[in-house]
């Protein structure tokens, strides 16, 4: 174990990381595991390397009813997200993979997209609440591949990436799924979309419906995106619109 409250321990840490900004080039961090120790803790370390960004792999688990579904509210959850962030210095680099928004991507592609509206109305994760700090995806090193921890349903996965690269916060890819899956243009479609039209952190988000079957959203009045089975949505999309990508239960124009 390592002692982070020691002196000696953060000096010398500090000047790792230095040296790996100075002298190898890394300018970012990611900070695995960190509710194993405060957030007080990182923000020294962030402070004194000064990075361009950082994420903290905050996992906890969520709400579940006594179905083993999660509950429909998870602001507990996203809390525990939003309150590193403030504790590390919310105008600085710092931010956290948004777990609130994959563990309800797993169970809504299911059948249940009625989870991608939250109480408020806006995104239940925490791109509801903070979405320039908050870091999605839809599996990584843990969830997904050979650790198989908390897996996305792998035969619904590209409804999650065109969930997350065409919303608000910053979109993380999974190796695996570029490289190893045969997905990489279907994904390169979807950045293409998101680059062309200035998707960014703090995109505003209008979700149109969310049903079972269906979850229609409109971002920044440029880009809409449809998730489920539901075919005949001609309606509900506005004029001006054309198809620029899609795949199975998913479109977007």
């Amino acid at each position: 174990d390592i002692d982070h409250l020691n002196l000696r321990v953060q000096k010398e840490l500090v000047e790792w990381l230095n040296w790996l900004k100075a002298d190898i080039g890394f300018d970012g961090w990611r900070f695995d595991f960190a509710k194993g120790y405060s957030a007080d803790v990182a923000k020294i370390y962030i402070d004194r390397s000064e990075p361009s960004f950082a994420v903290a792999e905050i996992w906890t688990s969520l709400a579940y009813g006594g179905d083993g579904k999660p509950n429909l509210n998870q602001d507990q959850h996203r809390q525990e997200l939003v309150n590193w962030v403030d504790k590390v210095g919310g105008k600085g680099p710092a931010t956290t993979f948004d777990f609130t928004t994959k563990g309800i991507l797993n169970v809504a592609v299911e059948g249940e997209l009625w989870r991608l509206r939250g109480t408020d109305g806006k995104a239940p994760g925490m791109i509801g609440w903070w979405p320039a700090k908050a870091v999605t995806f839809v599996d990584n090193h843990d969830t997904g591949s050979t650790q198989h921890m908390w897996p996305f349903p792998s035969d619904r996965v590209m409804q999650g990436y065109a969930y997350i690269l065409t919303h608000p916060g910053t979109p993380c890819i999974f190796y695996d799924h570029f490289f190893d899956w045969g997905l990489k243009e279907e994904i390169d479609r979807l950045v293409s979309v998101r680059t062309r039209h200035g998707i960014h952190n703090e995109s505003k988000l209008q979700i149109i419906e969310a049903d079972a079957d269906l979850y229609l959203a409109e971002i920044d009045g440029k880009v809409i995106v449809k998730l489920g089975p539901r075919y005949d949505v001609g309606n509900l999309i506005p004029g001006g619109f054309k198809a620029a990508a899609h795949g199975n239960d998913y479109a977007v124009w």
